[in-house]
């Protein structure tokens, strides 16, 4: 982000009393450069413990690329050889939206969504790994679902430990993000668990999606996805923030406003050649924070690709370089 250089003492002054935001500035970062297989979407990305990299997505069987580097990659076909036979209970072409990879208790676990476009018949999956690499993982069934009569959507799961405890987020449009805690052992929601609500928009079809929840300091930071997905160069995506000082919330943004009210302070929208950036994650590689997302490349007929930058924290909200 550019950051004003202040002329005067007295501009200084009177700044000084405006809250920090997490507002891009009107060309916004770029994403770093990479090469080799950059077709991606809805990424989730991790620094293997054996060294490397690897980052799951939508497409295929949750589709795998690897990278020695952080910028060749490479398609490392799928975290599984079939789908489980489950998913089709959700799918008539079992489909995986969205996942999301962490470590955690000696081994890595995949959270994943299963859906159809337009239905909240919907359920997110969990399979765990020893390595992280596609072909190594163990399916362990339905982590969590939603059904018709729901009014939230068991989408595009996001993982996080906090406070001696277990939480997932999700969410898509019907009444936007929620959030549930998950049995450590299992990785599956506790039965009976409260289904929190961290962020919605004021009118349907409420379109925020694809939360992602980050530690940073004293606070959570919770990154979404607002508005239009997954419709080429015309995708208005656009990634917005807030914080709060408990996991559970309230989440609000730099000017006070709730996110449960809509608020959210922008941090990247399309700019150029890319089109709706959303669907993102944040990663950590040697104390440095990354967001990874898909944009839609306007050069190349829209194709979604994938997207990394370097996230940094002076102001108390997360920055782009």
């Amino acid at each position: 982000m550019q950051r004003t250089r202040l002329a005067t003492a007295v501009a200084a002054a009177v700044l000084a009393l405006i809250p920090a935001t997490a507002t891009a500035d009107a060309a916004y970062p770029d994403p770093q450069p990479i090469t080799g297989q950059q077709i991606v979407h809805d990424p989730t990305v991790i620094r293997l413990k054996s060294g490397g990299y690897v980052a799951y997505s939508t497409g295929g069987v949750i589709g795998a690329r690897t990278s020695e580097d952080r910028r060749q990659w490479d398609d490392a076909g799928n975290a599984f050889a079939t789908p489980p036979s489950w998913w089709y209970r959700y799918s008539d072409t079992a489909d995986p939206w969205a996942p999301d990879i962490s470590y955690r208790d000696g081994r890595y676990w995949l959270y994943y969504a299963v859906s159809s476009w337009g239905t909240n018949h919907s359920a997110v999956g969990v399979a765990t790994s020893p390595t992280g690499l596609p072909g190594t993982w163990t399916d362990h069934g339905t982590a969590f679902s939603s059904e018709k009569t729901d009014p939230w959507n068991a989408i595009d799961p996001a993982v996080i430990t906090a406070e001696g405890r277990l939480w997932m987020t999700f969410g898509s449009y019907w009444t936007g993000i929620r959030m549930v805690e998950l049995d450590p052992r299992t990785g599956k929601a506790i039965p009976g668990a409260e289904v929190r609500h961290l962020a919605t928009r004021p009118d349907a079809p409420y379109a925020v999606e694809g939360p992602y929840l980050v530690r940073h300091g004293r606070y959570y930071y919770l990154f979404a996805s607002y508005d239009t997905c997954c419709a080429g160069v015309n995708s208005t995506y656009k990634i917005r923030v807030g914080r709060s000082a408990s996991v559970t919330g309230p989440y609000v943004d730099s000017t006070g406003k709730p996110l449960l009210e809509g608020g959210g302070d922008l941090l990247l929208a399309g700019h150029g050649r890319y089109a709706g950036p959303g669907g993102e994650s944040v990663f950590q590689d040697r104390g440095q924070d990354w967001l990874a997302y898909h944009y839609y490349d306007a050069t190349d007929n829209g194709t979604p690709k994938l997207g990394l930058n370097k996230v940094t924290w002076d102001s108390g909200w997360p920055e782009l370089r």
